[in-house]
């Protein structure tokens, strides 16, 4: 089971990012190395489709959540229609194997007020690292943007004189992002922190940099987040894209267009957008409840 030449497929021609190569990846090899455990026991069935459902029941076991399984398997299923198409199978084993249910889940969000004194009454520091952490922080909520792409953000994808940010989404689609005034002044602040702090900025470095002038990676990203989220909220969802989240519910709250959200979130569908609506619908339940006199 080669899968180097899938992911090079996914890389080249399909255009993932390196974190969903290195996702895609991961769970294909973690099929391979069960399979291999199978056949050491002797316990390996001759039809792969016996193997797939015997993984399955293996992940379930360990306790593995339903949600994580299906996406295991949704690698798989990529990496088998791969095959069908290059005409090295002439059969999708995954066609025969039913696989597990998973309830629909909500999208955590920070309520607007914790994340306001996130903002307005937390010290993030006068220095680079500073500068930086608080931009990072309202770069995932003024903006929507996921991780991968604040990342891959580039120092010409800002323009802060014309108040945008250029963003390169899922499948290599560029979309703009209009920023506010408030904004812009902490991105002048961190652009100019970075400027004495490293010398010269060239167009095409990345935005966002460690202290040695690297381009941040997602675990640090993610500890950063963590990091200040936690002073402001006791939830288990304090990552950056629950910032994400947070951005789509609090622009629907406030009257925002589903397909404008839409736009900003760079979805290729609306129905990807419309789970925030039942947010907004929970909070409508609230408000009914508290202001009508006989709720």
């Amino acid at each position: 089971m080669n899968i180097d030449s899938f992911i090079t497929y996914l890389k080249t021609e399909r255009r993932y990012s390196p974190y969903t190569l290195m996702a895609y990846e991961n769970d294909l090899r973690q099929f391979i190395d069960f399979r291999e455990e199978l056949n050491r026991a002797g316990k390996a069935s001759e039809k792969e489709e016996r193997q797939i459902r015997q993984w399955i029941v293996n992940m379930m076991e360990e306790g593995i959540s339903a949600r994580s399984v299906k996406r295991k398997i949704s690698a798989l299923n990529s990496y088998y229609r791969f095959l069908l198409r290059s005409g090295i199978i002439s059969f999708n084993p995954l066609s025969r194997v039913a696989l597990p249910k998973s309830g629909k889940r909500l999208p955590g969000f920070i309520p607007e007020d914790k994340l306001d004194f996130l903002l307005d009454e937390v010290e993030f520091g006068d220095d680079f690292n500073g500068a930086r952490n608080r931009l990072l922080i309202e770069m995932l909520y003024f903006t929507g943007m996921r991780r991968s792409e604040l990342i891959g953000l580039k120092n010409n994808d800002v323009n802060i004189s014309g108040m945008t940010i250029k963003v390169l989404g899922k499948g290599g689609k560029e979309r703009l992002i209009p920023v506010g005034n408030a904004f812009s002044h902490t991105l002048s602040e961190y652009t100019g922190r970075k400027a004495s702090e490293f010398g010269n900025l060239l167009p095409s470095d990345p935005f966002f940099v460690t202290n040695s002038n690297r381009r941040l990676y997602p675990e640090m990203v993610y500890r950063i987040v963590r990091k200040y989220l936690r002073m402001v909220t006791t939830g288990d969802k304090r990552s950056p894209h629950t910032l994400r989240h947070s951005f789509a519910t609090h622009m629907l709250n406030h009257g925002a267009d589903l397909n404008a959200i839409k736009e900003l979130l760079g979805h290729a569908s609306l129905s990807a957008t419309q789970v925030y609506t039942h947010n907004s619908f929970e909070k409508l339940k609230k408000v009914y409840k508290q202001a009508h006199p006989r709720a």
